[in-house]
């Protein structure tokens, strides 16, 4: 679903591929509603084929913790603000990938993962990462982990 996502409305438009469409869908709903209450900014997306740049830029950011998703991105974003560059992308398996870099100064520099409900944590993040489980309205149960960003990218 390229464009604005509608956090009242969920749609699994552009997410229709993953075997956990619909929690997908809220997860990426989850996501648009937190941007909007936290920072009063809209958060759209756009296909990954569209925008390969995004996609690479999260690609070489993981790389510094030799991590390599196996899933096929669907859809990604990037935007600014209040001098944070925030880049996520939504894959088939149900991963969220969200990468969030302080622009100014070192202070908050971090990706996080996020686990759409109903699938397995994927090989590549299992044996690295502990997940902490949180309650969604619109994403059911999401179980998130991060790390912290070392280099300047």
């Amino acid at each position: 679903m390229a464009g604005v996502i509608d956090f009242v409305n969920v749609s699994p438009v552009g997410l229709e591929s993953s075997p956990v469409v619909d929690a997908l869908a809220g997860l990426r709903a989850n996501e648009a509603r937190y941007f909007m209450n936290k920072y009063t900014h809209e958060f759209s997306t756009v296909p990954a084929a569209d925008s390969p740049e995004i996609v690479d830029r999260i690609n070489v950011i993981l790389r510094e913790r030799d991590i390599v998703i196996a899933s096929t991105p669907l859809e990604v974003s990037d935007f600014v603000v209040e001098g944070t560059r925030m880049s996520h992308a939504f894959f088939e398996s149900g991963l969220v990938v969200n990468v969030m870099y302080t622009l100014e100064s070192a202070s908050k520099r971090a990706v996080g993962f996020k686990l759409s409900q109903g699938m397995d944590v994927p090989a590549e993040l299992a044996e690295k990462f502990k997940f902490a489980r949180q309650k969604s309205k619109l994403a059911g149960e999401i179980r998130g982990s991060y790390f912290v960003i070392k280099g300047e990218y």
